[in-house]
């Protein structure tokens, strides 16, 4: 597909309640942790990256992530895959982006806003979540 026949969109990932003192960090396409950040008190974290769009809705980036041949994803690394070797966790959140609602990507498209998707960043038992973590809010900001 043509870079013509894409549209770019600027996004943020919010990680809510993140564990105090755990690293985080964007996943780049080549799997090196990008703009590592950690919470010293359970503040939100955000992480702001750019997303380019086509038919389909099809999904392109540096932070873009494919499983099979529909699935788009975002990882944010956690603890030593953040660069944080004291860590005691080595996790990723895996964040779905092909399922953005379409009236969502056009007003992103359109209006030039970004779109924020917020995940809570504790999992059940205390730890830092890790796996597919189902966003709370996708809004535009």
């Amino acid at each position: 597909m043509a870079k013509a026949d894409q549209s770019d969109i600027a996004m943020r990932i919010v990680i809510d309640q993140p564990v105090a003192g755990v690293l985080h960090s964007l996943q780049a396409k080549d799997g090196h942790p990008m703009d590592p950040k950690s919470s010293s008190a359970g503040e939100p974290l955000a992480f702001d990256f750019t997303v380019r769009v086509g038919p389909g809705p099809k999904f392109f980036g540096d932070q873009v992530q494919r499983e099979g041949p529909e699935r788009r994803f975002v990882y944010i690394r956690v603890g030593q895959a953040a660069g944080d070797p004291s860590s005691p966790w080595t996790r990723r959140m895996k964040i779905d982006i092909h399922d953005i609602a379409p009236e969502l990507l056009d007003a992103a498209t359109n209006d030039g806003g970004r779109i924020e998707i917020s995940v809570i960043g504790t999992g059940k038992d205390g730890t830092p979540a890790c796996a597919t973590v189902r966003p709370t809010v996708r809004r535009l900001i």
